[in-house]
């Protein structure tokens, strides 16, 4: 069906804000070029879009070959989102103006067990502390997406597969979040979001189909099929800790028991024991996942025939899980993601390809993960910012 010229704008209009999304500060010659619009529609558009706040008039190209020419950009006034990122430890929130700029952050302490905080406070407080920050209230944000570790069940709104997170699992904590919050709130699996990240600004641009394995204070998946995260029936898909493998015993009732199988084998507190079974006796103090971590970016730049062993096993047992993942998926790519797993950097990964290689018979291409810093944060920001840009952005209204 042909599109109304409504439509048709509407649709220009957005190939131009992306564009200058992309790109920065663009002429109206250059976005006629890289849109195919003539000179006089892409004048029509800039002045459609400045009128309505979407895109100011930022400078010349002084300095240039050729005539001086109106640059335009995005106004970062136009919209804002927010994201948390939550852990039993802490909350970590952050937001962001409508190009992706990082305007505002705070952390919030929750020290687990020991808080009497309710969740709800917690959220607001952490929110409102990013907003000081950026010199905003709550009915600025536009979005806010909150990433936890588990995720909430789509038929009951109660929290699944992160017993960790106390205050988290009450029946009625989606209720009270949304009548405390005047924005959209959106809730994503923590590993889900470190994928989004990964997809939108890092290693997996490009790529629609892939597994991100993560290991930091846990061992998780995500799936992303045909350019779309897979999230399961009850939300639990890539809970790959609970994986039954060869290595470690067969663990009945494991939600219960939250041990056994792959996170037993492969996941930060593995690393340790590892070591000190190698006869490596310079082991760090700290929470396992930091130990981990500092243990694996030792064995990945040392010739010590220990510290070799232990990355050479450490592969194997990371491999030994991810060969059931791509044997039942079949992914063009596989990022590599968490302190524990980058740590390795590309000693590590080379020795995961290579004895993936032998476990599997699909060839997925192994790549360690390029957003390091909060990237849970990122990706909650980024999924907000997809959301708020399509509203904000949207001229056909």
């Amino acid at each position: 069906m042909a599109g109304t010229p409504r439509t048709l704008r509407a649709m220009n209009d957005r190939a131009a804000l992306d564009l200058l999304l992309e790109h920065g500060q663009l002429s109206r010659t250059r976005i006629g070029k890289l849109t195919g619009l003539s000179k006089p529609t892409a004048s029509q558009l800039l002045a459609r879009l400045e009128a309505a706040g979407l895109v100011l008039a930022g400078g010349t190209t002084e300095g240039r070959p050729g005539p001086n020419a109106q640059l335009y950009e995005v106004n970062p006034a136009a919209g804002y989102a927010a994201g948390l990122d939550v852990t039993p430890e802490r909350i970590l929130a952050a937001v962001a103006d409508i190009t992706g700029r990082t305007i505002g952050s705070y952390e919030l302490p929750t020290p687990g067990r020991r808080t009497g905080t309710p969740v709800v406070q917690q959220v607001t407080d952490a929110l409102d502390g990013a907003l000081k920050a950026a010199a905003l209230v709550r009915a600025d944000v536009h979005r806010l997406v909150i990433g936890t570790p588990g995720a909430f069940d789509p038929g009951t709104g109660r929290l699944r597969y992160a017993s960790h997170l106390p205050g988290w699992h009450t029946p009625a904590l989606l209720g009270e979040l949304a009548a405390a919050l005047p924005m959209p709130v959106e809730y994503e699996n923590d590993v889900n979001l470190v994928a989004v990240a990964e997809q939108r600004l890092g290693a997996a641009r490009g790529h629609d189909d892939f597994v991100l394995l993560w290991n930091e204070g846990g061992l998780g998946a995500a799936l992303v099929l045909g350019g779309r995260l897979h999230r399961g029936w009850t939300g639990g898909a890539g809970e790959v800790g609970f994986l039954p493998v060869p290595g470690t015993p067969l663990v009945r009732q494991v939600t219960k028991a939250n041990s056994g199988g792959y996170q037993e084998l492969a996941g930060s507190q593995a690393v340790p024991r590892l070591a000190r079974e190698l006869g490596i006796d310079d082991i760090p103090s700290g929470p396992y996942a930091e130990v981990a971590a500092a243990l694996v970016a030792r064995a990945a730049h040392s010739e010590d025939p220990a510290h070799q062993q232990l990355l050479e096993t450490y592969a194997t047992r990371l491999a030994t899980g991810l060969a059931s993942l791509v044997s039942v998926l079949d992914p063009e790519l596989v990022v590599l993601s968490g302190a524990c797993l980058t740590a390795g950097g590309e000693p590590l990964r080379a020795l995961v390809q290579s004895e993936l290689a032998e476990l599997a018979a699909a060839r997925p291409h192994l790549v360690v993960g390029d957003v390091l810093e909060q990237p849970v944060l990122r990706g909650a920001l980024e999924s907000a910012l997809a959301a708020t840009r399509d509203e904000v952005f949207d001229t056909s209204r």
